[in-house]
């Protein structure tokens, strides 16, 4: 029965490895509760995420601009340009550890008022104790050696799921990427596109104010 060690070993090797990010995830989940923000900025890989966020949220932009037949193909992508500097612009400043910590205690942001869904009571990312890291490594997926996408919270209906990004550097996983809601989504999408419309409209203001050189 010996030759059945080596595949036994391989088999359990990568067993106890498809468990480790679980023990990152569980370590985040606390520090989500604890508001601990030095944590969450030293485990999260902002870079990646804002530009994540920006993808999704110029795209919902571009999918709603698609959908007006009063925009040409031009001002189709003059506005999907200008929205797309625009979020690149905000997400620097508002894609921060507090908010990472805000978007995983509950899957929504408290900055965005508007189409806030009832939430159930443990939406978020709420794991209080190790037994209950079973249902994530369920709904969890694996993608390669180095790279996990997990559902929060699991077992609900893929709309109402938040979704992360996990990678693996060197001995310690971290978050590199937040897929919202479809719902958090559009909202995060109208906000900018409202912003896009007052910049527009102060900028067409300055041009009237402007003294006509002689």
């Amino acid at each position: 029965m010996r030759w059945l060690a080596v595949p036994l070993a391989i088999a359990l090797g990568w067993i106890l490895f498809t468990l480790s990010p679980l023990w990152a995830l569980y370590d985040l989940a606390q520090a989500v509760r604890a508001r601990d923000v030095g944590y969450v900025e030293s485990h999260v890989n902002f870079r990646t995420l804002r530009l994540s966020l920006v993808r999704q949220t110029t795209a919902a932009v571009k999918a709603a601009t698609d959908q007006n037949p009063d925009l040409g193909p031009r001002e189709r992508q003059q506005l999907g340009e200008a929205a797309t500097g625009l979020a690149l612009a905000l997400a620097e400043t508002m894609v921060t550890p507090a908010t990472v910590i805000d978007l995983l205690d509950d899957g929504w942001l408290d900055k965005v008022e508007q189409g806030r869904p009832a939430a159930p009571a443990r939406a978020g990312l709420r794991i209080d104790r190790v037994g209950g890291l079973v249902p994530y490594y369920l709904a969890s997926e694996m993608r390669g050696f180095r790279t996990v996408v997990i559902a929060i919270p699991p077992g609900r209906p893929r709309q109402d799921q938040t979704r992360i990004r996990m990678r693996l550097r060197g001995w310690a996983w971290r978050l590199t990427d937040i897929e919202v809601t479809e719902t958090l989504r559009q909202q995060m999408a109208a906000g900018l596109a409202r912003t896009l419309a007052k910049a527009n409209l102060r900028g067409r203001g300055e041009q009237r104010e402007a003294p006509v050189q002689p």
